[in-house]
């Protein structure tokens, strides 16, 4: 049996309408931290993987800002995540400049994301074993998808469930279809290895910024507006937020996999 408590994040509005009897939850995005303790901060590497999957780690959180592990690091066991990854051009990073500059003004403490992507799956532990024939599933799953185009222009504020990090980020407001495709042929891999499955009812999304704690009711409302009045009026946001995926990847401790869309 695995232990795979794992991260995720919702919004605020979405776990409302969990209290509400709803079944939303947001996507995870940024939330595979197996191994952070190793890492050097204050940056945050969005993705640190696992690159000492046979060495035991301390689990120390002052040495990673303060964030909590999601699930107790093992040896042999490798935190893996499939997503979409963006590739940034210099018009994004001044988009992000000018979000996070305004929104720093409502929470200093914000960081911006150090790569950024769209998830597929949430973060989840594979024995080390299990991850050939894990990749080799994927292969086989994704092999017969074309390229797609999405747009993700819509400003929106998330949370990790244990409620440990707060992240803004851009909602997908076209191409959701194609996207829980996706989702459907990684989830049948997921359950073959018995590993949970991608959120019933995603927010698909590309993080920017995160922070320690929960400081979702200082970024909505009046910052979210403002936020999202930045992304409407940006010049090039039109044709930089609409994207096409080329590739899906898989991250598995410290190695990669690329899926290329046909």
């Amino acid at each position: 049996a695995m232990s795979a408590a794992l991260v995720g994040y919702s919004s605020s509005e979405e776990e409302e309408a969990e209290e509400e009897g709803g079944r939303r939850s947001g996507g995870a995005q940024g939330s595979c931290r197996a191994s952070a303790g190793r890492s050097r901060l204050p940056v945050p590497a969005n993705l640190p993987g696992d690159p000492e999957p046979e060495e035991a780690v301390r689990d120390d959180s002052s040495r990673h800002g303060g964030r909590v592990r999601g699930f107790p690091h093992e040896r042999g066991s490798w935190a893996t995540h499939v997503y979409l990854p963006y590739t940034v051009q210099e018009e994004f990073l001044e988009l992000l400049e000018l979000l996070l500059s305004r929104a720093r003004t409502y929470v200093s403490s914000l960081a911006a994301m150090e790569e950024f992507h769209l998830s597929l799956s949430q973060c989840v532990v594979l024995r080390y074993h299990w991850i050939q024939p894990f990749v080799r599933s994927l292969r086989e799953r994704l092999a017969s998808f074309d390229r797609f185009f999405c747009v993700a222009d819509q400003v929106k504020v998330y949370t990790n469930q244990n409620k440990t990090r707060t992240f803004i980020g851009l909602e997908v407001s076209a191409g959701h279809f194609q996207l829980l495709e996706l989702v459907s042929e990684v989830d049948r891999v997921l359950e073959e290895f018995d590993l949970p499955t991608f959120y019933k009812d995603p927010s698909f999304h590309i993080s920017l910024a995160w922070c320690v704690g929960d400081l979702s009711g200082r970024l909505e409302g009046q910052c979210l507006r403002e936020l999202q009045d930045i992304v409407d009026e940006f010049e090039d946001s039109a044709v930089l937020l609409r994207v096409q995926w080329e590739q899906i990847r898989c991250k598995s401790g410290n190695k990669y996999f690329s899926f290329p869309l046909r």
